[in-house]
This record gives structure tokens, sequence and C-alpha cells, in this order.
């Protein structure tokens, strides 16, 4: 399962660098970006496993960039999940509605984080 490569697209550098390192303590490769521009560009060159989207960017927010992704043939199978603090103003439901293929709330619960991260990079590899 290790070893793959996540892309990280979180404007929070103290949420990029926890997530990041819990991340590479379980063995994956990382990249990671503080905006969704760079996240887009990023994702067509590197064609991460996973990509891990906030929601609330700066600029192009998480939704309209994880929309570009799945638009885009060379990254329309990568799975996105959604990464959130705001669980009030999204849900779960409303998320994978949007395209999302998982989503998780801020802070994360460490198990579940990274069993639906195994869950998404396993899917998309079948």
């Amino acid at each position: 399962m290790a070893q793959e490569l996540i892309l990280i697209i979180e404007d929070n550098e103290k949420n990029r660098k926890l997530i990041r390192d819990l991340l590479q303590a379980k063995g994956y490769q990382t990249i990671e970006s503080d905006t969704a521009e760079e996240g887009l560009r990023l994702a067509e060159e590197r064609k991460p496993a996973l990509i891990l989207m906030d929601i609330q960017l700066s600029g192009l927010d998480g939704i309209a960039a994880m929309k570009q992704l799945k638009a885009v043939p060379g990254t329309r199978t990568i799975p996105v999940m959604a990464i959130t603090a705001s669980a009030m103003t999204y849900n779960r439901e409303s998320m994978l509605a949007e395209g999302f293929d998982g989503y998780q709330i801020k802070p994360f619960n460490l198990s579940d984080f990274l069993a639906e991260i195994g869950r998404l990079i396993s899917q998309s590899r079948a």
C-alpha cells in the first residue's frame, strides 16, 4: 500500500505539515500545494494516486478545482478526497454529490482518515 504519491492541496501550513508528516510516517510519498491552481498543475504533471483537497482555498475553491480535475482526461480518474473544517456548511452527502470520491472533516479521526485514504487508493487500482 505505501509508497503511493499523494497530492495535498491545503492552504493552511500547519494542516499541510500535519497531513504530510502523518502520510510520510505511514510510508506514502507526498507533494503539496497551498493553492488550487498550483495543485491542478502538479496533478497533471505528477499523476498522484490520490488528491486531498481542502474546500476553502483562496482563489479557486476546492469544489471548482475538483471539477476541473474530473473534466480533464489525464486527471479524471485520480480520486479526490474533500477535506474541510466547515462541517456545518459541507456534509458528506453534498460533497459526494459534487463529485468528490471521499470526505473527511478536520480535525481528523486518524484511523478513519487513514482507512479512507487506503480505500480510495485501493479502489482506484481496481
